[in-house]
């Protein structure tokens, strides 16, 4: 494919996006459209856009790459999530509807004081802004292959203009725009998705019964790990899957600042039901074009990358028809866009909310900080960006919820001591107990062979981390007759 041809398509798409930001922020720039798109997204159009949001760019090609090392044992995690969506619906959206407030970090100031208030805004920022810069990293490396090394244009380039896209269709308009771009991206991504699997199909001779057929009946359908000492041990998987959603989604400002926009708690409940039952069958599609993306390499006699990551890119660019490889640069590009622009909106929102006042100021003051902060965080993801561009070297999936469970551990720990205790901590000391939590938690994963029999650990580190934060917050706290807010 002609890299101006790809480039092309890109821009055209990114004049959509802008044709979107232009509709939707017509009305005046505002804090409050901003954070929360004035509490009125329509409930059914929040839960399709959250499907591109939480897959993102690295889900994009990493679950289909993982395919042959793992199987389908990447759906124990999925149910895993369904468990977690459930505690989220019926325990913390009433909270966050209940306080009625813009961050969902108040809640711990409320609880708990300024210091674990700002503790918790403070991993969230850090955990954001590392998985939002991975995901964005992914999709500027394949688009560097793609377009821009065709044109002799240094990564540092394309990456920057990649996140000044980001910012000129979301600076004003925010989460009024997202709500709108975010359906957009995950319509791009699930055409991606079915020209793939339906190319392959006919590429291999298969009925659309013979596709399912042939996925089911191949080695790579093996769903299920019983062996205890495996990372990807079922009830790890499940139970890991059950807490990475609860904390990157029911505690994560990006994801629940959607929910909050929604016009009622109701409407949100509907919202985040569907939501679950789209994401496990587009999770379960993506797995079945891995087992696809295989079998196709086999029965071509293709040498395939050795990292699971570069599989899909390498053969939708260099072995699939044209219009494939165009449905894969437009998707990828809008599925780590949903994700990626929604971040700098939640880093941003707060930011702002959680550590600049915004109360106290005049409208025009917090939109003119709020423009700037929008811009140092469109600087920062630049920044890491070009830190992974140097050290990265593992699955990309990997590496996201690894990151997950050191900087979300904290935030785990935080909200189960304000919900299912009675006790008030001595505030100041809780910064402490968050940054030695994700330390103590690394030195005992990496010596868990040595010290506990041979035991390896995978994802359920967020759960440690989480375990760690909550005793250290006992520790410093003490008895109190305060009426805890999960009562």
């Amino acid at each position: 494919m002609s890299p101006l041809l790809i480039l092309g398509i890109i821009a055209a798409y990114f004049c959509l996006l802008l044709g979107i930001s232009f509709l939707t922020s017509r009305k005046g720039e505002s804090t409050q459209g901003f954070f929360l798109a004035n509490r009125q997204s329509p409930w059914y159009v929040v839960a399709f856009g959250m499907i591109g949001t939480t897959l993102s760019g690295i889900t994009f090609v990493s679950i289909p790459g993982m395919v042959e090392k793992a199987q389908f044992t990447y759906l124990q995690m999925v149910f895993g999530y369904v468990l977690g969506y459930l505690v989220i619906a019926t325990v913390l959206l009433p909270l966050y509807y209940r306080l009625q407030s813009v961050s969902i970090y108040t809640y711990l100031e409320q609880r708990l004081g300024k210091w674990s208030y700002r503790s918790g805004s403070g991993f969230f920022l850090l955990s954001r802004t590392l998985s939002a810069s991975l995901r964005l990293y992914l999709v500027a490396g394949v688009l560097q292959l793609a377009v821009f090394d065709g044109l002799g244009i240094p990564f540092g380039l394309s990456a920057t203009l990649l996140i000044a896209l980001i910012w000129l269709y979301t600076y004003r308009g925010g989460m009024k725009t997202i709500i709108w771009t975010d359906t957009l991206q995950t319509a791009a991504m699930l055409f991606c998705l079915g020209v793939s699997m339906y190319l392959i199909a006919g590429e291999l001779n298969l009925s659309f019964s013979g596709l399912f057929t042939t996925i089911s009946e191949s080695s790579y359908a093996t769903v299920f790990e019983w062996d205890v000492h495996a990372p990807n041990y079922f009830w790890k998987q499940v139970v890991s899957g059950a807490f990475i959603t609860i904390v990157m989604t029911g505690l994560d400002q990006d994801m629940m600042q959607k929910n909050l926009s929604c016009r009622t708690l109701p409407e949100s409940q509907k919202n985040m039901g569907w939501f679950t039952v789209i994401l496990v069958i587009v999770n379960l599609l993506f797995l079945g074009l891995g087992a696809l993306l295989f079998l196709y390499a086999n029965a071509k006699g293709i040498t395939l990358p050795e990292k699971g990551d570069d599989v899909f890119p390498f053969l939708a660019l260099h072995h699939f028809s044209a219009l494939a490889g165009l449905a894969f640069i437009l998707g990828i590009t809008a599925i780590t866009y949903a994700s990626a622009d929604s971040a700098l909106t939640a880093l941003t929102t707060a930011f702002c909310v959680d550590f600049l006042n915004f109360k106290e100021r005049p409208e025009q003051q917090r939109i003119k900080i709020k423009n700037w902060v929008h811009v140092g965080f469109s600087l920062l993801l630049l920044a890491f960006m070009l830190v992974f561009r140097a050290l990265q070297s593992e699955s990309l999936i990997v590496l996201l919820f690894k990151l997950t469970g050191y900087t979300y551990g904290p935030l785990l720990g935080l909200f189960l001591f304000g919900l299912f205790t009675q006790r008030s901590v001595r505030d100041r000391w809780v910064p402490v107990v968050c940054v030695l939590a994700p330390v103590l938690t690394y030195v005992l994963a990496a010596n868990s062979q040595e010290w506990f029999w041979g035991y390896t650990f995978g994802f359920e580190v967020l759960l440690l981390n989480g375990l760690l934060a909550f005793t250290g917050l006992w520790l410093v706290s003490k008895p109190s007759g305060e009426k805890s807010s999960f009562s």
